[in-house]
């Protein structure tokens, strides 16, 4: 692996999958717990937008490492630990990164543990989290306009 640019398209497309799932939740009706579980189908959207907002932000970490640095992370929570090692998230946004990568794993592997109350504790007070680690991988490019490719 040989270190290099990063990908504009890829770094935009996996920013655009964060935001627009984030966007999603933030459409369910979250302003009560009789409004959320009136319709059992919001916590399956709720569980969807939500993996696929933490595994959009793992692989654009991934994509960091491995173009950016030529690191390679086979698994999720090493995504975290390296990406603060590269100087790329602060210790505190990569041990956020790190407890998102491990329920990111809870709700693939232990699905069936995932309770409904839980995904609506989630999408009411956390999803501020992802934003949070979304927002200083956005700070990080904007600091370093040269790690990027010129085309899209």
């Amino acid at each position: 692996m040989t270190e290099g640019t990063l990908s504009q398209r890829i770094i935009a497309d996996r920013i655009h999958w964060i935001e627009k799932m984030i966007g999603e939740i933030r459409l369910l009706p979250l302003e009560s717990r009789e409004a959320f579980f009136a319709d059992r189908r919001n916590v399956w959207a709720a569980e969807s937008c939500l993996r696929r907002a933490l595994e959009a932000l793992l692989d654009l970490g991934r994509h960091i490492l491995a173009k950016g640095f030529a690191v390679g992370a086979s698994e999720y929570k090493e995504i975290a630990r390296q990406l603060a090692a590269c100087g790329v998230l602060a210790p505190p946004e990569s041990d956020l990164l790190q407890t998102l990568a491990g329920y990111r794993n809870r709700l693939v592997h232990f699905y069936h543990e995932v309770t409904h109350e839980e995904l609506y504790q989630i999408c009411t007070e956390h999803l501020k989290d992802v934003e949070r680690v979304l927002r200083s991988l956005k700070d990080w490019f904007r600091c370093h306009p040269d790690r990027l490719d010129e085309g899209l």
